[in-house]
């Protein structure tokens, strides 16, 4: 199963071609997976969203790798694009996200995505594992992860 996260395109993502920046995309991912995984959002926000990042939280993220594949221009739109994002694994400490970047509509498949998200222990800095909770509720929105293709 996969998350459909709506991400709307800002006039500062665009470039001077009219089309999203290829570093641009990586915020729009980074909204994507924001809403989709950390808590404190908008009421309504999926059962994944547990991640506790206000002030005073226990664990922080770092992101340990990102991956993409352009496969067409992003113009602007009006509407917010929309990111399926899933988790393609979990391990011990991490997670890969993946992630397809699709049209309004759904018709055009833009990019295709990964981030692997490594869990840490605020007071200590160091990995930890993800937790039972954490695990319960990301467990419906795993499959397989993107395989990129290659040259």
């Amino acid at each position: 199963m996969r998350l459909a996260v709506p991400v709307t395109v800002r006039w500062s993502d665009l470039d001077a071609y009219g089309h999203v920046n290829n570093a641009s995309l990586l915020t729009l991912l980074e909204e994507a997976r924001v809403a989709a995984f950390w808590a404190g959002g908008p009421e309504g926000s999926p059962a994944t969203a547990i991640i506790d990042a206000g002030h005073g939280a226990t664990s922080i993220t770092v992101i340990a790798r990102q991956e993409a594949e352009y496969l067409g221009q992003i113009p602007h739109h009006r509407e917010p694009l929309i990111v399926d994002t899933w988790i393609g694994q979990m391990g011990g400490a991490s997670m890969l996200v993946c992630y397809e970047v699709r049209s309004p509509d759904r018709d055009e498949l833009y990019a295709r995505a990964t981030t692997t998200v490594v869990m840490l222990d605020a007071s200590t800095g160091r990995p930890r594992r993800l937790t039972a909770v954490e695990r319960e509720a990301w467990a419906p929105y795993v499959e397989e992860p993107i395989e990129f293709r290659r040259r």
